[in-house]
């Protein structure tokens, strides 16, 4: 025996009813599920399966960071952001990340440092997000997917930061990269 007490249920837990798939796509399945909630009500419940995402915050020796722009059709506009991408089956984050900063920069970095994650819509899926630092970037070749069109650009880190004060840049995970940006490298980030 370990000496620890058993973990307690949740009191907020919810019990699941029925599952069901609703519509399953390339990558984002839709799930319907009926539950009970902690005071008896039953209430349906709809969410998205995600398979999980990394972003990469590539800082340039300069100062400036490496961005993209690129159109997000829900939206019906282009948005600048750092760039990221899904995890495939089998692939580790680490792997994933310099994957997609390569695909879609055509950087690649020698040091990587793993800032954290963090559940980007947790009203509706499970997506989380990992955040990756990459310095000592070199320029290599674009590898673009088909249909995958963005323009990439350099700029300061502290304009990244202006613009999201600013409201101009609003894209969640650009947002939370650029402060996390700012908090590492004023040595306020956990080692």
């Amino acid at each position: 025996m370990s000496g620890e007490a058993p973990a307690q249920p949740d009191p907020l837990a919810e019990q699941t009813l029925e599952s069901a798939v609703a519509w399953r796509g390339g990558f984002l399945t839709v799930h319907q599920e009926t539950v009970r909630v902690p005071d008896g009500v039953i209430a349906p419940r709809e969410f998205i399966r995600h398979p999980g995402a990394v972003m990469i915050v590539p800082l340039l020796d300069d100062g400036q960071v490496v961005l993209e722009r690129q159109w997000r059709h829900p939206l019906r506009r282009a948005f600048v952001e750092f760039p990221a991408g899904k995890i495939d089956p089998g692939e580790g984050l680490l792997a994933c990340a310099k994957r997609e900063l390569r695909e879609e920069t055509g950087y690649t970095a020698t040091e990587w440092i793993h800032l954290g994650g963090f559940h980007n819509a947790i009203g509706y899926s499970d997506e989380k997000i990992e955040v990756f630092l990459a310095r000592g970037l070199t320029r290599t070749v674009q590898s673009l997917d088909p249909g995958e069109v963005l323009e990439v650009h350099t700029r300061p880190w502290q304009d990244v930061l202006a613009e999201v004060r600013a409201g101009r840049i609003t894209d969640v995970k650009t947002v939370i990269g650029v402060y996390w940006l700012a908090d590492f490298l004023a040595g306020r980030w956990p080692a």
